[in-house]
């Protein structure tokens, strides 16, 4: 069995479909600060850890983190976003237009985001391409602008201060603050954190954009200092008939309300017609960086960006340690606890190990929570696993998750794996894929159909995903539809595990 020491979903998950698919006990447990649980697995007699899940986290609503954040998290969050926008979704975007024809990139854009993705592609590609390191400098500098001032002054401009909602109470009120415009400065320290974000934002971002461009970055202070002093910022006037949306309602109607139609696509063909084409920039990639909250550079620039934004809006700002743990959703650990969930989930061990001469029943094993904050402890019965009621041979079989259809034949033809299921089960395959590829269907075409079940297992699905199988690979699992021959009816069936190897 596996006794699992793991520190996210994820991980858990993986284990226990290993867990699930060699049919060994798992013991599950975790922490999180006063928190702890234990889950005890035991094949055919517990349901497996992925049968149930945590209900997902209450997000933040999208209107909440764009125009009104009231919480230091809010604007973390809507840094972590734009880092993921600009640094890793622009590289991905412009490198699937560079390795795809014309016609193959605009057929795998969505309708309702086509036109979006195209400026994106444009601004990152042409408009704002960088050829050296001053430009990357130029761009972050122009990028606070952009993000702190302009858009914080456009927002005034449809929101005024002194604006009043139709009850007659203020719209600037409540969880809305007001924000302010900020001003660039340089030397600027900011009292609750004590950081430089106004240079450190723009160290961050020009050097992340660097990366992201294979351009060599540097952090000399001086050097940034003599660039940005040297750098023209365009004035900015706020304009006419943006729409902001002023609460979720509105967020939400907008953003199913996306402009389709010809000028859509008149306007999405002229910004093709001025990209460089994919077979002129040969060999051109853009690095595309996945935010990591344990790397220095990427903390900096999520930090700095969160505590401008807070900054415009009257928020207390947060230094880099303390913003992590935020950004990372990190609780602490306590050996309290710790210690508590491993003597737990030891009791369930010696249940597992040390009685193999008795069969023990489900109630013999316990699940455990615990939250020394309030204090509460409770062990309660794991749950039995779900059963599916299927006709197989003439006869009922209730199986479950840990349940398959084991085929130990070696490396045959799909014809004889098809003959040998219709013998052993009396069933009549409909459709067998493997993963996402379909290996047969009864509505395929029957040359094609015949030219496969000549072949072996392996080679026809080689054939159809390309992928070759690793030299350690013993095992394929295949998903079956399949009718009763004798009443037609459709047979609910587990996987079917055939060894080849």
């Amino acid at each position: 069995g596996v006794c699992t020491a793991l520190d996210n979903v994820e991980a858990r998950l993986y284990v226990d479909q290993r867990c699930l698919f060699y049919r060994l006990p798992m013991l599950e447990s975790g922490t999180l600060g006063t928190k702890g649980n234990t889950q005890v697995v035991v094949p055919h007699l517990t349901e497996n850890y992925g049968a149930t899940r945590d209900p997902p986290e209450k997000s933040i609503p999208i209107c909440t983190l764009k125009n009104f954040p009231n919480q230091i998290q809010h604007t973390l969050q809507w840094a972590r976003d734009w880092f993921e926008g600009e640094f890793k979704q622009a590289a991905e975007e412009v490198n699937s237009y560079l390795v795809s024809s014309t016609e193959q990139y605009m057929d795998s854009l969505q309708p309702n985001s086509k036109l979006e993705t195209l400026r994106l592609v444009r601004r990152t590609l042409v408009d704002e391409r960088p050829t050296s390191f001053e430009d990357c400098v130029t761009w972050a500098r122009l990028t606070f602008e952009k993000l702190f001032n302009n858009q914080i002054r456009q927002l005034l401009h449809n929101f005024p201060p002194d604006q009043v909602t139709s009850s007659g109470t203020k719209f600037w009120s409540g969880s809305k603050r007001c924000p302010k415009v900020l001003q660039f400065d340089i030397d600027e320290k900011d009292p609750d954190a004590g950081m430089r974000n106004h240079l450190d934002f723009c160290m961050a971002a020009a050097n992340l954009r660097a990366a992201m461009f294979g351009i060599k970055g540097n952090f000399d202070e001086a050097y940034f200092r003599k660039v940005l002093q040297d750098i023209i910022v365009p004035d900015f006037t706020p304009a006419e008939g943006v729409k902001i949306a002023a609460n979720d309602a509105e967020e939400e109607k907008s953003g199913g309300d996306a402009p389709m139609g010809d000028n859509t696509d008149a306007e999405a063909n002229d910004i093709l017609a001025s990209l460089p084409k994919p077979s002129e920039l040969a060999g051109f990639r853009l690095s595309s960086i996945d935010f990591d909250k344990d790397i220095d550079d990427h903390m900096l620039f999520v930090t700095a960006c969160s505590n401008l934004r807070a900054l415009n809006y009257t928020i207390p700002c947060e230094d880099t340690h303390r913003s992590r743990a935020i950004a990372g959703r990190i609780i602490p650990a306590i050996a309290t606890t710790t210690a508590l969930v491993t003597g737990v989930i030891c009791l369930e061990l010696y249940k597992i190990v040390g009685t193999a001469r008795k069969e023990l029943t489900l109630e013999a094993y316990k699940n455990g929570f615990v939250n020394l904050a309030i204090p509460f402890m409770t062990l309660s019965e794991p749950t039995a696993p779900a059963k599916t009621k299927s006709v197989l041979k003439g006869k009922e079989w209730n199986w479950t998750a840990w349940d398959s259809l084991d085929m130990n034949l070696g490396n045959i033809t799909m014809g004889e794996f098809m003959d040998h299921f219709e013998r052993e089960y009396n069933l009549e395959i409909s459709m067998l894929s493997y993963g996402v590829s379909i290996l047969y269907s009864f509505f395929a075409n029957k040359k094609k159909v015949e030219e496969r079940k000549a072949m072996k297992m392996t080679d026809v699905i080689f054939s159809i995903s390309k992928k070759e199988f690793p030299p350690n690979q013993l095992f394929i699992i295949l998903e079956v539809i399949a009718n009763d021959k004798e009443t037609d009816e459709e047979v609910d069936l587990p996987y079917v595990k055939f060894r080849f190897g």
